[in-house]
């Protein structure tokens, strides 16, 4: 069954307070953003497998370790989920990134696919999912569908605040990934809405309405 851990590190909580703060202008709110997924990515890799490898430093011949096993793939659900690649590639520079494009019908509160665009070798990569909200958890959910669809085998998700609704539906439908949260908030209002949430990440981070 997957796990669902709640990052609480002191810098991370502080940094999502200012996130949630609805006087953070858009600039502000995706600098923010940006730190937040860094600091997330330390957690994230925690348990990354390693290999010892022979070096020179300048003093002698050293055993150290370096990053073994599967390469990361980060995968950001359009459009929002944009606003967290950067911070992760602060960190993991070698990844690579895919898109899935979904939006959420405003009637039906369900995911509609429009774009997806992945690595080639998605079935040998550490994916990680990258978006700021799981409020019902229907995007996450269709998105880690197309993955596995496409051959994927290894996925984490990774978002800032979500709903105890979004966890239930993906630890329900996708009990092999692990999730990865800043906050576990109250529930959804009767719009979809996290409480107390952070309002819209993608209006937020793009200054768009």
């Amino acid at each position: 069954m997957g796990k669902v851990f709640v990052l609480d590190h002191p810098l991370i909580q502080h940094k999502i307070t200012y996130i949630r703060d609805k006087n953070t202008g858009t600039k502000e709110f995706r600098e923010l953003v940006d730190e937040v997924a860094m600091l997330m990515a330390f957690e994230i890799t925690r348990n990354l497998p390693l290999q010892e490898k022979t070096i020179e430093t300048p003093v002698m011949e050293a055993k150290a370790q370096v990053l073994a096993g599967k390469k990361i793939g980060l995968i950001p659900i359009l459009r929002a989920g944009l606003g967290m690649v950067d911070g992760m590639l602060n960190l993991l520079p070698a990844a690579r990134v895919g898109h899935v494009g979904l939006y959420r019908d405003p009637e039906s509160l369900q995911p509609v696919e429009y774009y997806i665009k992945l690595p080639s070798d998605i079935s040998e990569r550490e994916l990680i999912v990258l978006d700021p909200m799981l409020a019902t958890g229907g995007s996450a959910n269709d998105a880690i569908y197309s993955l596995k669809k496409r051959g994927a085998k290894h996925i984490r998700l990774m978002c800032l605040i979500a709903a105890p609704e979004g966890v239930e539906l993906v630890k329900e439908n996708h009990p092999d990934v692990d999730i990865y949260l800043g906050a576990l908030d109250e529930k959804l209002d009767e719009k979809g809405y996290i409480i107390p949430g952070l309002g819209d990440a993608g209006d937020r981070l793009f200054g768009t309405k």
